[in-house]
């Protein structure tokens, strides 16, 4: 792994770039129908669905600079969920093409207790210093399907505010969402 990427921490988390067999963590974390649950249809194959993912993540670090973390306990190293900014190119429009798009997963156990905020308040004050001061990225997107309210009150909290709604291809109905940050 290469020395340069960031690890973050916060009272409670320690976010690393994930590595190669990391994928495996992940298709884990999605095995949860209740984690999975507002994260679109399942994939006939997960191994080798997250496997793609993570080589797009990795694409995501390599070209951009940026993208997702895998956050662990700092007390005993429990892996928590995925937390971070990755840059997007959905095809969509409205907004959430060519962007850096903001998301979460956090493991079930680990919700209601504030994890998801600690970690992505870390990932944005991170992004804004390394990305927004030297890139000029005041920007950030992301989407979440209708009935996450979890997910929505966490976003309004990170400063993200609704600008849009679409229907996904697979039927479901997202909330778009931005945070603009202060120029520097």
């Amino acid at each position: 792994m290469n020395s340069c990427l960031p690890r973050l921490q916060t009272e409670r988390l320690v976010l690393s770039v994930p590595g190669r067999d990391d994928y495996l963590l992940l298709r884990d974390l999605l095995a949860d129908p209740e984690v999975h649950r507002f994260l679109g249809p399942r994939a006939d194959d997960p191994t080798t669905d997250m496997f793609a993912r993570a080589l797009r993540a990795a694409g995501s670090w390599q070209l951009y600079g940026y993208g997702m973390f895998l956050a662990h306990e700092r007390a005993g190293g429990a892996f928590v969920g995925q937390i971070g900014i990755f840059h997007s190119l959905r095809g969509f429009g409205k907004g959430m093409d060519d962007v850096p798009e903001a998301a979460w997963i956090l493991a079930q156990e680990y919700w209601r207790k504030g994890y998801a905020q600690e970690g992505m308040r870390a990932v944005l004050d991170w992004f804004d210093e390394a990305h927004g001061k030297v890139h000029g990225l005041s920007r950030i997107a992301c989407m979440i399907e209708h009935g996450n309210a979890s997910s929505l009150s966490l976003a309004g909290r990170l400063g993200f505010t609704r600008y849009d709604e679409m229907m996904l291809p697979d039927g479901a109905s997202v909330d778009l969402l931005e945070r603009i940050s202060r120029p520097v």
